[in-house]
């Protein structure tokens, strides 16, 4: 006899294929969800991290901006000290010139001229004196020029007081060519 199977079998397979369809659509909707998820969690570790990359450039670029003011303020506090140090060398390279100055001043001063006062305001000498005659404050004047210490002199003011010639002259002081910075 023919076994005939009355159960409705199709109708099973469907509803079995329509319920592992409806299992394989969750879980594929589960599996993209936790993949979509996982990407944006991805990125979102990648932006804190990059983030916090960003934040430490930040910091150190703080940091060295201000090392680069200190080392500026150093290099100017430095510049200043150079200057300083090189007014202090130029004061001891000049002092011995001072003296030679007015050692030279006793030099070239002629027999009958006598010095009242002498002044230097700067790279400047004054001279004021009396003298005998003329010749002895032109001889002065020639001898002022002569030296290497003295530029061209120049006479202000020529006067008489009783039998003496009141006389009133300049003398710019030159540093010598070889002369050194200090010695």
């Amino acid at each position: 006899m023919a076994n005939i199977n009355l159960r409705p079998w199709r109708e099973e397979r469907n509803a079995l294929n329509q319920k592992h369809f409806i299992h394989n659509l969750v879980g594929s909707a589960i599996l993209a969800g936790l993949l979509v998820f996982g990407i944006g969690y991805y990125y979102d570790m990648q932006m804190d991290r990059q983030q916090a990359r960003n934040d430490f450039l930040r910091a150190e670029n703080v940091r060295l901006d201000n090392q680069l003011s200190e080392i500026n303020e150093l290099n100017r506090l430095r510049a200043q000290l150079l200057e300083r140090l090189q007014a202090i060398e130029d004061l001891q390279g000049t002092r011995p010139l001072v003296v030679r100055n007015f050692d030279e001043l006793v030099r070239v001063l002629p027999d009958d001229l006598f010095y009242t006062s002498v002044s230097r305001s700067g790279q400047v000498i004054t001279i004021d004196g009396f003298a005998v005659q003329n010749r002895d404050v032109s001889n002065l004047m020639r001898n002022l020029n002569n030296s290497i210490l003295f530029g061209e002199p120049n006479l202000t003011r020529v006067g008489s007081a009783n039998d003496m010639r009141q006389f009133n002259l300049s003398v710019p002081m030159v540093r010598p060519a070889n002369e050194g910075v200090a010695q």
